[in-house]
């Protein structure tokens, strides 16, 4: 699909990798809605990259659908959706004071992450999939983000790497599922990434994550991210695929 010129919904978009990816897709042509819970910040990359800001918790429907309709507005119908927005944390099941870990963490990760991606994704295939079909009947394209933490978590991470993991385990189905209606399905899977929450942490702990990545050894660039989120879209045989952007990475216990 030609990016060109395509209303984009951008989830998370506001910062980090989503704002990468928003500013990629804007270079490239694209109409941009931002959508993020942070409408300050959603605004500012807005401005900037010509795109229109929707503040949105995608856990929430209501939010979901008001989001959907002001980008709607603004730029026409979406055929892309980067699904981007995410929240981490880490908690051992059994603490150092004995107790277990709350269980309404575990559950506020696994609604953002799993639960609320896939709320933005079916209102939006709903809504994709009475489009006009294009080249080889295709209508449009949905891009999951995921985490190498599916597939080799560390200690804690048992929210983030069930969320991530439902995601990872969703892809094939959901394409196979849209696939009657020409909707693309593709996951990518980040390892280690220079995001604003990385750089929150001392400079010798970014030092020592760069130097755990094979090769190259560094953190990944926001905007690698991006390159490839975008080359899901223009190649239309790319359908049901998770990809790993992560350097040959893979985690140690801790």
């Amino acid at each position: 699909m030609d990016i060109q010129g395509q209303a984009v919904l951008v989830t998370g978009g506001a910062s980090g990798l989503g704002e990468a990816t928003a500013r990629e897709l804007a270079r490239l042509g694209a109409k941009v809605a931002v959508i993020d819970v942070n409408l300050e910040l959603a605004e500012k990359v807005a401005a900037d990259i010509g795109g229109v800001a929707c503040q949105c918790d995608i856990t929430n429907t209501d939010s979901v659908q008001a989001a959907l309709a002001k980008a709607t507005a603004a730029h026409g119908p979406a055929r892309i959706l980067m699904n981007i927005a995410g929240i981490g944390t880490a908690k051992r099941i059994v603490g150092k004071d004995g107790n277990a870990a709350p269980l309404e963490d575990f559950a506020r990760v696994v609604n953002v992450n799993l639960v609320g991606a896939y709320n933005i994704s079916r209102l939006f295939a709903a809504e994709c999939a009475k489009l006009p079909a294009g080249v080889d009947g295709q209508r449009g394209v949905m891009m999951f983000t995921a985490s190498v933490a599916a597939y080799d978590g560390q200690v804690g991470q048992q929210a983030y790497s069930a969320s991530k993991g439902g995601l990872v385990s969703m892809t094939l189905p959901m394409a196979r599922d849209l696939a009657q209606h020409g909707i693309r399905v593709c996951t990518i899977a980040p390892g280690l990434f220079a995001t604003p929450l990385m750089k929150t942490l001392p400079e010798a702990v970014q030092q020592s994550l760069a130097a755990s990545i094979p090769f190259p050894s560094r953190l990944g660039k926001p905007e690698e991210f991006a390159q490839l989120a975008c080359h899901i879209v223009t190649n239309d045989h790319l359908n049901g695929e998770v990809i790993r952007l992560d350097g040959a990475l893979r985690m140690a216990p801790r």
